[in-house]
């Protein structure tokens, strides 16, 4: 059964409730101390692995708010880049033992809304604890925006353009 932060222990609740957000600077947390050694989860590893359950799930059209998509699109046109973050329109939250995650997605025209932030939920929850084998405690989901199937067209378009510049001399 899954704990709230108010219900779990003390270490728990305060790690969790810290404040500290998955960047890729984020100190490692503890995941397994044993007699032969420690196991450390970094917070970027959760975020990488949250943001790829998520777009696994049929209907999610892409990640983050217009912000961080926009970022996303200029990081994919520079030579030698990353290309797509991972971790677009992901936060989390790690403790010892373990996470709160806060989505942002934009859904595809014509999903059930509901259903999707169910099957995304689920998704999110069953990569993070068996990879990780930190205890999800919540995924937060923000639906921020509606891919028309027509908004491809006029992108790529736009991309063309500014990818092959018209001469004005023959």
């Amino acid at each position: 059964m899954t704990q709230s932060p108010s219900t779990a222990t003390g270490s728990e609740a305060a790690a969790v409730s810290s404040g500290r957000t998955g960047t890729g600077s984020t100190p490692a947390r503890l995941a397994d101390d044993t007699g032969q050694g420690k196991t450390t989860i970094a917070s970027g590893v959760v975020q990488k692995i949250s943001g790829i359950a998520a777009r696994d799930v049929s209907g999610v059209y892409s990640m983050g708010g217009g912000v961080s998509r926009a970022f996303g699109a200029i990081r994919e046109r520079i030579p030698g880049g990353s290309g797509t973050s991972q971790a677009a329109g992901v936060q989390v939250e790690v403790g010892e033992k373990q996470a709160a995650i806060d989505l942002d997605i934009v859904v595809e025209y014509g999903a059930g809304i509901v259903e999707l932030a169910r099957a995304v939920r689920r998704n999110v929850i069953a990569a993070v604890e068996q990879m990780t084998g930190l205890e999800v405690i919540e995924v937060n989901i923000a639906v921020n925006d509606i891919h028309m199937p027509g908004d491809d067209s006029d992108d790529d378009s736009g991309q063309q353009a500014a990818q092959q510049p018209s001469t004005r001399v023959e």
